[in-house]
């Protein structure tokens, strides 16, 4: 089925023309253009501010003038990631979709729905001639996933909404209200070269297969981190077998859990047989521990050509050790809501080549202290083994508002419609909402949206049935907005 004749086809043609283009973070030209160009279209005010995040204005519909005027906000770009085996072009191609029973993916790569699913509601709403809505303004912000560098730098002035509904939550019966804060951690280190020993075989050991997801909303699934995981490995080998390492390439998102990892190490012809029987049973400890959560990883290992040099012996022990003693994972659990992750940290990225290593980490928190404690905790580690340590991006969370106005109204909303209560939570991932707070102050703000599933992942998927539960729910929440004061 094409998901074009999806119902609300509004809805899912704005989605599949919002998927045409690409938009990863900090390329966000052609889609900042694309928004220009559909609020020119229909005769709205469009505008871009200074840092380029789009601002569409519509006015009220005849007889809800007097509602208080509605921010929609989402985000405009979307995390580019694909399987190591898929084909694919971010940088010219559009997303390929594909409709598999109550569920919308891609081929092989992300598929966009974080955020472009709230993107495309906007769109719809933007462009309705049937429904009835207060003033409207639609804001929608640039690169969200890598630095939230559009709700940092947004001109507050834009706007005179005074309630905030952000679009970018992705389980259709939760309304959040409260989110954390982050802040990066990189890393680079300097190391020597030495040269590969004569009679050697040259490796290149492969992780694939891991599940891998959204570091802050899927760290507490015990999923395997790949860097870690094959840091394990490499600790496993050293006492057996003596081996060289010549590069390392884990992961590829700041804000997703890694999925791959690749080594390449030189060691022994007449050792090979050994390293190899030795990942083997590595790999059955692995399978062993991971048998319910991760079933379909894979090691693999082949031997290759290769003129790059080795990591000397004592960096070598010095990177292993950072890199098998850094946090990773849930570092502490919310005392004040129940199943909340306070604070964690994922480690990202590591690249060992030609001299340099280095690694990029997020620390998450809802709360500002713990935070620092554990961007510390990762500072120190690294900083132990002489690595030049940036911390940047920093952002701060969203702090609950339990008596919030407009959750009141969707709350009761939810109800009646469901029959149901709703989940009224706060998230481990980084919505944008902590950071708008600050240059909106007094809007109310929730955040709601469809059951999205493996963001941030090629794995990711949106469920059909749930957006055509939040669509009808959006609209009776515009609705219904109150009266301004």
């Amino acid at each position: 089925m094409n998901v074009r004749n999806l119902e609300p086809k509004a809805l899912w043609n704005y989605f599949a023309d919002l998927n045409a283009v690409p938009r990863p973070s900090k390329k966000e030209e052609r889609v900042i253009q694309f928004m220009v160009d559909f609020g020119n279209s229909l005769g709205l005010e469009t505008k871009k501010d200074a840092i380029q995040n789009v601002i569409i204005k519509k006015p009220a519909t005849v007889g809800m003038e007097d509602r208080t005027t509605l921010i929609l906000q989402s985000h405009l770009d979307m995390v580019h990631q694909k399987n190591a085996d898929t084909n694919f072009d971010f940088d010219t191609q559009g997303i390929e979709m594909i409709v598999e029973g109550d569920w919308l993916r891609a081929n092989g790569t992300t598929l966009g729905a974080d955020n472009g699913i709230g993107v495309a509601s906007i769109m719809a709403l933007l462009a309705s001639t049937d429904i009835p809505h207060p003033a409207l303004e639609a804001m929608f912000t640039i690169d969200e996933e890598t630095g939230m560098t559009g709700a940092m730098q947004l001109d507050g002035s834009n706007f005179d909404g005074k309630i905030l509904l952000n679009l970018d939550t992705e389980d259709d019966d939760e309304l959040s209200i409260g989110c954390a804060g982050g802040i990066d951690t990189n890393t680079s280190y300097k190391y020597s070269h030495v040269a590969v020993n004569q009679d050697s075989e040259i490796v290149e050991i492969s992780l694939r297969g891991l599940l891998g997801g959204h570091s802050g909303m899927d760290i507490d699934k015990g999923r395997g981190n790949a860097n870690k995981m094959m840091t394990r490995l490499l600790y496993y080998l050293n006492p057996i077998v003596s081996f060289q390492l010549i590069s390392f390439d884990g992961g590829s998102l700041r804000n997703a859990i890694p999925r791959e990892a690749t080594v390449v190490v030189a060691v022994d012809k007449s050792k090979k047989a050994i390293i190899e029987k030795s990942i083997e049973s590595f790999l059955a400890i692995l399978k062993a521990e991971f048998s319910v959560i991760e079933p379909n990883f894979i090691i693999s290992t082949s031997t290759i050509e290769s003129t790059s040099k080795a990591v000397n012996t004592e960096d070598f022990k010095k990177i292993l050790n950072a890199l098998y003693a850094v946090q990773n994972g849930v570092f502490r659990m919310s005392p004040d809501i129940k199943d909340l992750v306070e604070a964690s940290s994922s480690l990202a990225r590591v690249i060992l080549k030609e001299g340099e290593f280095i690694t990029q980490s997020l620390q998450r928190s809802s709360v500002e202290t713990s935070k620092d404690d554990v961007a510390n905790t990762i500072r120190t580690a690294f900083e132990n083994m002489g690595c030049e340590v940036v911390q940047s991006g920093d952002y701060p969370g969203w702090q609950p508002n339990p008596n919030s106005a407009i959750l009141k109204l969707m709350t009761e909303l939810y109800r009646e419609m469901y029959k149901e209560e709703p989940k009224v939570k706060a998230c481990h991932a980084g919505l944008e909402c902590g950071i708008l707070g600050k240059h909106l102050p007094g809007v109310d703000m929730i955040s709601f949206g469809p059951n999205i599933r493996a963001a941030h992942s090629p794995d990711e998927k949106v469920q059909i049935s749930s957006v055509q539960k939040y669509w009808p729910f959006l609209l009776e929440v515009i609705n219904r907005t109150p009266k301004a004061n």
